[in-house]
Formats: structure tokens, sequence, C-alpha cells
């Protein structure tokens, strides 16, 4: 039997929580059901929101259908390690690791100190310095190794909390980055429409300047418009319809 203060050895791919195998067509059958039943009963539809669900008087076997609350506050394990949900970096100093660089004035512990590029370069040299320290004690003497380990721990661990710090930043960026390429894509779109209108206004302009000429030289050569369609027949019409899509095939091209 493992001791008490051994540490619990965890899955690389646990098993699913038991309760999966509520989650089947008869149980969301059921549900249906039940959301059916409530609103005969009150009269009125209902919009059902989880917060909706959970005041309904369900069977055990459909609770595990109803979404819980989102936890506040706590921790949960995930892969065998406690994770908090606060979404707050925890400082340094709560995991019991010392801090390599100085804290920011504000006292925000989720903030950036102030030159903080110098600090990340200055910890990447110290890296590099203890390595080649970690090296020569193993040639020299190997089992002295452990406090050297522990230093170059304590240098990537500050390394990685400082980047951690960045993380708002990049979020930030990165939603103005896409922001930015969605204003420029309708931007395109729309002058890609202010194009084809144009076209098409000009395509209609020519169109109607044809039909002026055409109406005059009848006029001039005494020939009415009922004589023309008659002489012309379903060909002048099917004409026109044809250059008409051959136009809009050309703006599609274009």
């Amino acid at each position: 039997m493992a001791e008490a203060g051994q540490q619990k050895v965890a899955a690389a791919f646990p098993p699913p929580p038991p309760f999966w195998k509520h989650f089947t067509p008869q149980n969301l059958k059921k549900l249906e059901e039940c959301k059916k039943e409530h609103e005969e009963k009150t009269g009125s539809k209902q919009d059902w929101t989880p917060e909706a669900l959970r005041t309904l008087e369900l069977p055990p076997e459909l609770r595990y259908l109803v979404p819980p609350k989102a936890p506040t506050s706590g921790s949960y394990s995930l892969f065998g390690e406690s994770q908090s949900v606060s979404i707050n970096l925890p400082s340094l100093q709560d995991q019991g690791i010392d801090q390599l660089y100085p804290s920011p004035p504000s006292g925000d512990e989720n903030a950036l100190p102030p030159n903080h590029r110098f600090y990340l370069l200055k910890i990447s040299k110290s890296l590099l310095l203890n390595f080649l320290e970690f090296v020569g004690i193993l040639s020299v003497f190997p089992e002295r190794f452990e406090a050297k380990v522990q230093d170059i721990r304590n240098l990537f661990i500050n390394a990685h909390h400082l980047l951690n710090l960045y993380r708002p930043h990049q979020a930030r960026e990165s939603l103005i980055m896409m922001m930015e390429e969605q204003l420029e894509r309708t931007r395109e779109e729309i002058r890609e429409m202010d194009r084809v209108k144009e076209k098409v206004q000009g395509f209609l302009e020519q169109l109607e300047a044809e039909g002026s000429a055409a109406r005059q030289a009848n006029e001039g050569s005494g020939t009415t418009i009922k004589k023309r369609e008659t002489t012309s027949g379903e060909g002048g019409v099917i004409e026109e319809a044809r250059a008409m899509w051959n136009l809009l095939d050309e703006i599609d091209d274009d």
C-alpha cells in the first residue's frame, strides 16, 4: 500500500468520469418531456437556461444533464495536478520560489516589473553560465549536482513567470490584430461592391444610350417600334439577354 504522503500517480489519459453513462438518447428525451410538462403546468413558453433547468425536480439520472454552476473560487484537478480557478497568476512567493527580479512598484503581482526585458535577458545569460558551471561540477564533483540543478530550476521558473506576465498583453494585441484584419476585409468587400456597382451603372447607361439611338433611327426612317418587334421577333430579346449575361460574366471574372 502506498504511503499517506506519497503523491498519487495520475494516468496520462485518465478515463472519463462515471456520470458519462447518463448522457443517453433516452435520458435526453426524458429531459425534453420534463420541460414540456413544466410548460404545460405554467401555461407559458420558457427559455430553458441552466439556471431554469436547475429549478426543476428531476430524477437523479437526469440531474447530470443540467450544466452546473461555474466555480468562482477554489481549485480543481487536471491530469493529477491541482489548478486554481482564479485567472490571476500566483506569485512566486506563494509558490515558495525565490524571486530574482524586483516587484512592480504598483504592488500588483500580475503587473510587469520595470525594465522587464533587461531581467529576461539577465536570466537567460545566468542560465547559460549556470549550465556551464553544472557541466564543470559533473566533471569534478558529480555528487554536488543538486544545488546547481536547483539554481537552474529557479532561473527557469522565474523566466517562465515573467513570460506568463505577458499573456494579457499578448491577448490584447492578438484581439487588436484580429479586429484590424476583419475591418480590412469589410472595407475590401465594400470597395468590390462599389466597383461592381460602377460597372453595372455603366452597362445600364450604355443600354439606355443604344436604346435612344435605336428609337431615333426608327423615327427617322419612319419605322414604328411595333413593326421592329414584328420583324425582329424573339431574336432581338434573346440577343439582349445574351449581352446582359455576357456582361455579368465579365463582372464576375474581374
